[in-house]
């Protein structure tokens, strides 16, 4: 009962998401230093987001899995209440509890497809192939058809050097 209530719940409201994070040289003690060999983090999240009201469903989740946290996102516009959020960022808990779950109990709607990509980038970032330019511009040409499909090809332009990198045209 338990487990069909999850995917249940994570197919209407979950979801699973890979993102980049350009990551700027630093300046330290007069020399440069890069932050990543490719100049971009990769951040990975499952996450489920519910108002106040609907607190405890969360909390039944994280307990079920029993990794990733809730954590509160305090609202000051027009709204009832704030919301609160059920993530799964840590590497090893997303690819050793929450992939193989949902790889067992598969879920039913369009979010099949975007957990199904999701887990083809974990599998790449888990062999480390984020590291690398070649591994990490096909992970984000994986990661762009998920959810909202946003487009990555500036970012994967930076990396093939195909432009300009507009920190460098400010110096």
């Amino acid at each position: 009962m338990m487990i069909g209530w999850i995917t249940g719940f994570v197919d209407g409201e979950g979801c699973f998401s890979v993102n980049f994070i350009r990551q700027p040289d630093k300046k330290e003690k007069h020399r440069l230093r890069k932050g990543y060999k490719t100049g971009f983090q990769v951040a990975h999240e499952f996450a489920i987001t519910q108002g106040e009201s609907s607190l405890e469903p969360l909390q039944r989740i994280k307990d079920f899995f029993g990794v990733g946290g809730v954590y509160i996102n305090k609202r000051y516009d027009n709204h009832k209440e704030h919301l609160y959020r059920y993530c799964v960022r840590k590497r090893d808990d997303i690819v050793k509890v929450i992939i193989p779950f949902f790889q067992k109990y598969s879920l039913r709607t369009a979010k099949r497809h975007n957990f199904e990509l999701f887990s083809k980038c974990m599998k790449k970032i888990a062999d480390d192939e984020h590291l690398n330019r070649k591994g990490i511009i096909n992970i984000m040409r994986i990661s762009e058809l998920m959810n909202s499909k946003k487009s990555k090809s500036d970012y994967i332009k930076i990396l093939r050097n195909q432009t300009s990198d507009s920190r460098q045209e400010r110096r």
